[in-house]
């Protein structure tokens, strides 16, 4: 019966949201615990003190505020849509407050940092020119990661210098790629991808050593591969160069709303942040160098 509910759940707020795989994964893994918790009781039958003693419970697992806020953002959704569809009378989500989230800057890496971890692939091999390529491309475009290891091979036009992106919710935006990123993705597709395929077909640009799109995970842990070789000691992820185009960007005078629009951001107010760590670095120089700071 849960079960059940849950698929119908899962797959209506994909259709409506267009919400990424990670999102939906993650919602369906938050139900599972709850129903698990209430030992496989009806989701139906729960009242607002179960889901004040459930929060309770997991408080005590030491999970972040962002994973409380998480889990309660799935269950006031599944809810809200039993109330719908369901015709559940009282939502026990509402009224819940959620809890403060610490407002963190991300992990910010310099122009000569980025620069290092670029230059760490061995060009020569051929994971090197692969790996060359997508870190390049990551910088050059301000890509999610999902959206690199999603893309198509029709997806790049590299004649007319754009890539055609599918971000969250399936919006689609186009970006310009920069001249040096360019470059490496030619030879990648000269040299490298070919050579990946094994005589293979795969329509996905950037091919793991079996011929296969590109694992976020691999991915995840070849970036912290390069960034160790590049001596740089910071809790990088392949998001951080995401957060280096944003910055490098503001830090050179461009405008926030074209910021905005090739990050896909949908609310402006995400893009601000990168206002942030320009004025928290303008503090931290003043206060080093300036004789009264």
């Amino acid at each position: 019966m849960n079960s059940d509910l849950i698929d119908q759940f899962i797959d209506f707020y994909w259709l409506t949201t267009g919400a990424s795989k990670n999102t939906l994964s993650a919602y369906r893994s938050d139900l599972k615990i709850f129903s698990k918790w209430l030992n496989n009781s009806s989701l139906i039958d729960v009242d607002k003190k179960q889901i004040q003693d459930y929060f309770s419970y997991r408080k005590d697992s030491n999970i972040s505020a962002s994973t409380q806020s998480r889990m309660l953002t799935c269950l006031h959704s599944f809810y809200q849509y039993l109330s719908d569809k369901q015709n559940l009378k009282i939502d026990p989500t509402e009224q819940l407050d959620y809890p403060k989230l610490e407002k963190k800057l991300p992990v910010f890496l310099n122009v000569q940092e980025v620069e290092r971890l670029l230059e760490a692939p061995n060009s020569k091999s051929l994971f090197g020119q692969r790996d060359r390529a997508m870190l390049e491309l990551l910088y050059s475009c301000g890509l999610r990661v999902s959206e690199l290891i999603n893309l198509s091979y029709h997806n790049i036009n590299l004649k007319d210098e754009f890539i055609r992106i599918h971000g969250k919710g399936n919006k689609e935006r186009l970006l310009p790629m920069g001249e040096i990123a360019i470059d490496y993705l030619t030879k990648y597709e000269l040299n490298s991808r070919p050579a990946l395929l094994k005589n293979g077909q795969s329509d996905s640009y950037f091919l793991s050593n079996r011929g296969r799109a590109m694992s976020r995970q691999n991915f995840f842990y070849i970036i912290k591969d390069y960034a160790s070789k590049a001596g740089i000691d910071k809790p990088l992820s392949p998001h951080s160069l995401r957060h280096a185009f944003a910055t490098h960007l503001v830090q050179k005078g461009a405008d926030l709303r074209s910021v905005q629009l090739m990050l896909g951001h949908s609310d402006i107010s995400s893009t601000q942040l990168y206002t942030h760590i320009q004025n928290a670095q303008l503090k931290t120089q003043h206060q080093k160098h300036h004789p009264r700071g």
